[in-house]
């Protein structure tokens, strides 16, 4: 697809405001890139006031808070109310420090919509210790706090070797909060991940059980809504990039910079325009980075010619070139992919051979 306007299947309907990279957390699975924006970089309030609109103007209905943490911003009750004001459902998602119930009911007041809880496990012990921080404890307290206001509630746990023996116990921890869904997330091996793969990734074995656990769970009702999508490395056929590059989810890093996805913005040699330089729209619909992997015509075999191209669009960009080098590569989760050898071997080590947890950096997003 050549640059210009996106064509009319293209259509933004999430923007995920990432107010900061900042973060209390340690998570050696974080999403964030390595290279994080320093709170120097970060856009200010009326910068993201305009955005809102602006996405709203785009035909945008959902908003993502997120971060980093984005209750480190002392603005985010106005950032709230800003959101609210350009029509735009908003969604907080938070690791539950610094924010207190408090400072929870301040941003309901504000027009705040949902809120989704980070946690690391069913337990205070192992949750606090992939977390590199006390915070369990903190996070039990907000989910409660969220339902005594009446706002929908989602627990979202990243799950690895270390906590998927106990999917079980940790829907039963979602049920004991009220909460309305648990997202049981497993790990996507990029930027913290993948420096770490070697110490988190499961077994199959234990995939399927943790998958059979969830099965009968859902046997017992309804609430909560369990999410639970098997690994990429396991499945034999590669997620969609958030739904197909560039189609219908937009990220906003801290620093301003459009992109596809959270990873996009250590992929070498594209071009992502910032808010600061464009409106929201010229970087949604003429970026050169956001421009160069929407659509299939930049697809090389055998995606170029497989009956799924239109699902899943070639899998991740970011996987791609971390683990091949080169971003316009099948993605290698795919069994099509003439690099698929590269994830049979990872997910064939030995665990007894895994290394120690390489924490995320307690100084990023400083400066």
């Amino acid at each position: 697809m050549s640059a210009g306007a996106p064509s009319p299947s293209v259509r933004l309907l999430n923007l995920v405001a990432e107010l900061t990279h900042r973060c209390p957390l340690q998570c050696p699975y974080c999403s964030n890139p390595l290279a994080l924006a320093p709170r120097r970089d970060e856009l200010d309030t009326a910068t993201w006031t305009r955005i809102f609109r602006e996405a709203a103007d785009l035909g945008a209905v959902h908003l993502g808070l997120t971060g980093g943490e984005p209750s480190v911003r002392d603005d985010l009750p106005e950032l709230v109310a800003s959101a609210r004001d350009a029509d735009l459902y908003t969604h907080l998602v938070t690791a539950a420090r610094p924010l207190d119930p408090a400072g929870l009911a301040r941003l309901r007041t504000a027009g705040l919509d949902s809120v989704q809880i980070s946690i690391q496990d069913a337990e205070a012990g192992p949750s606090d210790e992939i977390a590199g921080t006390e915070s369990f404890a903190a996070k039990c307290a907000l989910a409660r706090a969220t339902r005594e206001l009446g706002l929908p509630l989602t627990l979202n746990v990243v799950l690895h070797r270390r906590n998927l023996g106990r999917v079980g116990e940790l829907i039963e921890l979602a049920r004991e909060l009220d909460a309305d869904r648990i997202e049981l997330a497993n790990t996507q091996y990029l930027g913290w991940a993948l420096r770490n793969r070697d110490a988190l990734l499961p077994t199959r074995a234990a995939i399927e059980r943790a998958a059979e656990v969830v099965r009968e769970a859902r046997r017992h009702g309804p609430r909560p809504e369990i999410l639970f999508v098997l690994p990429d490395y396991f499945r034999g056929r590669p997620k969609p990039c958030t739904g197909g590059w560039g189609r219908r989810h937009a990220i906003v890093a801290p620093d301003g910079r459009v992109l596809p996805c959270h990873g996009a913005s250590a992929l070498p040699d594209l071009e992502f325009w910032s808010v600061r330089d464009h409106s929201l729209a010229d970087c949604w619909e003429r970026s050169p980075g956001i421009d160069a992997y929407r659509g299939e015509a930049w697809m090389r075999e055998p995606c170029r010619s497989c009956p799924s191209r239109g699902d899943d669009f070639g899998g991740c960009r970011c996987q791609a070139f971390a683990l091949l080098g080169d971003a316009a590569r099948t993605d290698p989760a795919c069994e099509l992919s003439p690099d698929h050898a590269v994830v049979r071997a990872a997910r064939e080590e030995d665990p007894a051979a895994a290394t120690s947890l390489v924490y995320r950096s307690t100084s990023a997003g400083r400066g």
